[in-house]
């Protein structure tokens, strides 16, 4: 699988010949200035959550790309009204698609449009293929829940964990939640974007490290394979 950080928790996930976009928040990000949203492309767009940190740039993508918004059923008929292709999911529910098989995980935090009209329940994704098994935990608290993902998914490759601390939980609490769900190569996002969430890196990196896993922290624009 390879992954490709576009700034704070965007995401993009090439596998099985498809790309899965994750939260895309390009264009009101200047931290992301030099990435051409045009430039990107996603089959699948899953959403977390809808502040607008996380859904900035869906239409514009999704309209482009034909691509499918996978999220919480409220998000998906948000976007179905506005023409774009969707299937709605909720908490513990999984299906199958091109890409692979998508769960759909308890997170704690809150989920509103920029409007302020309701965004449904937060929550994160379980994704896996014959090419391996990964967590987005979206925005979130650590929760015990996490604790069921080894229970009920394939071993995890890798996680996408939240470590800008204020709105999600920080690093601490990210080096438990890998603990939790049992995975040792830890993708940091959600940090350093604005004033509120940012991170002494070194100090996070240090705390994965104490506890044997690795944080890897990409810059912007950034790609690794797993």
């Amino acid at each position: 699988m390879k992954i490709t950080y576009y700034g704070h928790a965007c995401v993009a996930v090439e596998t099985k010949g498809k790309t899965i976009l994750f939260d895309p928040f390009i264009s009101p990000n200047p931290k992301a200035a030099n990435i051409k949203v045009d430039d990107i492309h996603a089959d699948f767009i899953l959403l977390t959550h809808a502040h607008i940190d996380h859904v900035a740039d869906t239409r514009a993508i999704a309209a482009r790309c034909n691509s499918t918004v996978i999220s919480n059923y409220e998000i998906t008929n948000h976007y179905g009204a506005k023409g774009i292709a969707h299937h709605p999911m909720n908490h513990g529910g999984k299906a199958n698609f091109e890409f692979g098989t998508a769960k759909y995980v308890n997170a704690v935090h809150t989920s509103s449009f920029q409007d302020g009209s309701y965004g449904g329940q937060p929550g994160g994704f379980v994704v896996w293929n014959e090419e391996g098994c990964f967590y987005n935990a979206g925005d979130t608290a650590l929760t015990m829940d996490m604790k069921l993902i080894p229970m009920t998914c394939p071993k995890l490759d890798f996680a996408l964990l939240p470590i800008g601390d204020n709105f999600t939980m920080g690093y601490e609490d990210a080096v438990l939640a890998a603990e939790f769900a049992q995975v040792d190569k830890v993708i940091g996002i959600h940090y350093d974007t604005f004033g509120y969430i940012e991170i002494d890196t070194a100090a996070a990196k240090k705390a994965f490290a104490d506890s044997g896993k690795e944080l890897i922290l990409l810059s912007i624009g950034e790609s690794i394979t797993i």
